[in-house]
């Protein structure tokens, strides 16, 4: 024997750890409408980037039938490559061998490229396709949860995590996407659940498919867990390679920028776009395509808390992250979910230098025993400490109603907006005309001989006074108050002017938002 035949025994080996389970789990797994762990990377990444890392890990245990029996890989594959020309690093679940399940060595493997990748300051991306603990290893497998959730933890906030369900993701296995900053899921294929469909039937009695249980609607419409969805897994991938456009490759650096596109950046169809009426709904997207460079806004979480609406999108080439109140559901008013979904997407942007615009039109918390029974209050203050501890530019432009404890909470000046600017029509005020006018002159209202009439006069002499933006301009909670055709222009300045702004908070181990 030679070294030639030494390299012809590596490539034989290579060769069969590519195969995974074999060919007939690799069909199954295309008859279930699924791809493979490596079919997968190649769609994900750019074409020849991917290197492999610990391909040849192999199980140590031999208890329970698993004694002798290969697992190539481990069930999982791993290692380094380019998306859009920039290095990330990554898993992808083989569900073909052990169905995925995560045992010892699966667990070390996962963890070993986590750990390459906070040190190089670069994204992380999982693809989870996987039957959850391998049971078979016993306590070792959820030790190797625990490593893989330890670092979810600690490198959160470091370098953006991205987590892709495509096949089930069970019992302790959701709680590492959950951590991670984006999930997204593929419509029908992948499921997230804590217990199953028939744990479910076992202890409660109820009855439901693991679709209806943790499917992907349900995850991005309902519970809030998924952020992107798409019919297919090529659908899904090209959607994490666009996302990772808008972002910096980790905490230290500033989000990439794209050709700035050419033309006027006066915008004189803004004026029609928002009906005058204060209670007449309109969709905020409409404002958002108007005012941002074409077709860059990338929406996250669409079908979760719809009265808010937050996403990515560019200006002049830079990436932002937009916040804005959606009129069309709810009268943009704020709610549990709503509140939590802005929260969360304003601390990712701080956590990774995106400035935060914020487009306001509010009527403030929504009212009802429910949301006040669910906490309101807890989740409202999110999103109060989420601008109040953000450190990146911060800008907000008042389209129209900004009321009560919500115009404070959507980056007021006196939590740390950088720059507020209110279009002519924007009514600030503690709350609507309408309700201030009840409540201030309900003697006058009462007492009068045409009540009707002396409401609606009281009505217009209250927003006369109060709910117009040059009160709030006068003792310099506004900016300036702008004409609506050059707002795109007005934030192109003022992130220009911000573009080197640097800000410190007190030192202290971390905050304690109320969760």
């Amino acid at each position: 024997m030679d070294i030639y035949d030494k390299i012809n025994e590596l490539y034989d080996r290579r060769r069969e750890i590519e195969m995974g389970g074999g060919d007939d789990k690799i069909e199954k797994q295309h008859e279930k409408g699924k791809l493979t762990a490596r079919e997968r990377i190649d769609l994900l990444v750019d074409e020849g980037t991917f290197v492999e890392l610990n391909a040849f890990i192999e199980h140590r245990c031999n208890d329970f039938g698993l004694q002798g029996k290969k697992g190539p890989g481990d069930g999982v594959v791993t290692g380094y490559a380019k998306v859009n020309g920039r290095p990330i690093y990554l898993f992808s679940q083989d569900f073909t061998v052990f169905g995925g399940a995560l045992g010892e060595m699966h667990a070390k493997k996962i963890a070993a490229v986590m750990d390459l990748a906070a040190k190089n300051g670069t994204p992380f991306i999982g693809l989870n396709d996987s039957g959850g603990a391998r049971i078979q290893e016993g306590v070792v497998s959820l030790d190797g949860y625990g490593h893989i959730f330890y670092r979810n933890s600690i490198y959160s906030g470091v370098i953006p995590q991205i987590s892709v369900i495509l096949g089930p993701c069970a019992g302790g296995a959701v709680y590492s996407p959950a951590i991670t900053d984006f999930v997204f899921m593929v419509e029908k294929t992948s499921q997230m659940f804590i217990t199953g469909p028939k744990v479910i039937e076992t202890v409660t009695g109820e009855k439901i498919s693991s679709e209806d249980l943790g499917g992907a609607h349900v995850h991005n419409t309902v519970s809030g867990n998924a952020h992107f969805s798409g019919g297919t897994e090529q659908e899904v991938l090209e959607k994490v390679r666009l996302l990772l456009s808008y972002l910096p490759q980790n905490n230290e650096e500033k989000p990439p920028n794209e050709e700035e596109p050419e033309g006027s950046d006066y915008r004189p169809d803004l004026t029609d776009l928002i009906p005058f009426d204060a209670i007449r709904p309109y969709d905020v997207r409409t404002v958002i395509h108007n005012i941002m460079d074409p077709d860059s806004f990338m929406e996250v979480h669409e079908g979760f808390a719809k009265n808010m609406v937050v996403g990515f999108a560019r200006i002049k080439g830079k990436t932002v992250g937009l916040v804005c109140n959606q009129p069309k559901y709810m009268a943009g008013g704020l709610d549990i979910d709503s509140s939590d979904k802005a929260a969360r997407f304003i601390r990712f942007c701080d956590s990774f230098n995106i400035p935060i615009i914020t487009f306001e039109d509010v009527t403030g918390f929504f009212p009802g025993v429910k949301q006040e029974h669910g906490g309101i209050i807890r989740h409202g203050a999110k999103i109060l400490y989420a601008y109040s501890e953000a450190t990146v530019p911060k800008i907000t432009v008042i389209l129209r109603k900004a009321y009560g404890g919500a115009y404070v909470a959507l980056n007021s000046k006196s939590i740390g907006a950088d720059l507020v600017y209110a279009w002519p029509n924007a009514e600030i005020a503690v709350m609507g005309p309408q309700g201030a006018a009840n409540i201030i002159f309900s003697r006058d209202i009462q007492n009068s001989e045409e009540p009707e009439a002396e409401r609606a006069k009281k009505i217009e002499e209250y927003r006369e006074k109060f709910a117009n933006p040059y009160v709030a301009a006068s003792q310099g909670m506004v900016d300036d108050v702008i004409d609506p055709r050059e707002t795109r222009i007005k934030l192109i300045q003022a992130l220009d002017m911000l573009s080197s702004k640097k800000e410190t908070r007190p030192y202290k181990k971390h905050g304690n938002i109320p969760l």
